[in-house]
């Protein structure tokens, strides 16, 4: 089971719906999906114009804002561990995966995993961090109901 996660209200009550449900399966397997804010495309190509000085500043700058992702994604995937636990799964059942979003949007990063990790169910909540995105231009869980096709979705009100 892929359970999508950000650290929101939504992802929570999406992590306690699986506690709640799938507590005494024993063999289930659950990995926490996190896409991670992706790189800025002034620093996808050094280009051929850079000298060396340049290209190693632009990649000390590039660590250091995959380092602050992973800041970011610990705090988020400790308090989704500790919920699915709190409810009775164990730890050893869970596995924790990020991606980088880059040019994909986190609803095409997330139907990625769906479809290539050989899942059976994609669980998440309805809103994530930016419910209001929802009315102006499509929320991420629209976005997988409508390209989702043959990937069974459990969305979590």
């Amino acid at each position: 089971m892929l359970i999508a996660i950000d650290g929101s209200k939504g992802a929570l009550k999406a992590l306690d719906y699986v506690g709640e449900h799938f507590s005494e399966v024993r063999d289930l397997q659950l990995t926490l999906f996190l896409v991670l804010q992706g790189v800025p495309p002034d620093l996808w190509d050094d280009g051929h114009i850079l000298s060396e000085a340049e290209k190693k500043d632009r990649r000390a700058v590039l660590d250091k804002l995959i380092a602050n992702q992973k800041l970011r994604a610990d705090p988020i995937f400790q308090t989704a561990l500790e919920a699915l636990t709190r409810k009775g799964i164990n730890p050893e059942q869970i596995e924790r995966k990020s991606v980088h979003e880059s040019s994909a949007s986190v609803a095409e990063c997330i139907l990625t995993e769906a479809r290539t990790g050989g899942y059976q169910t994609l669980v998440m909540g309805r809103c994530g961090r930016s419910p209001s995105t929802h009315f102006l231009m499509g929320s991420t869980v629209s976005k997988i109901i409508n390209r989702g096709a043959g990937i069974a979705i459990c969305v979590v009100e």
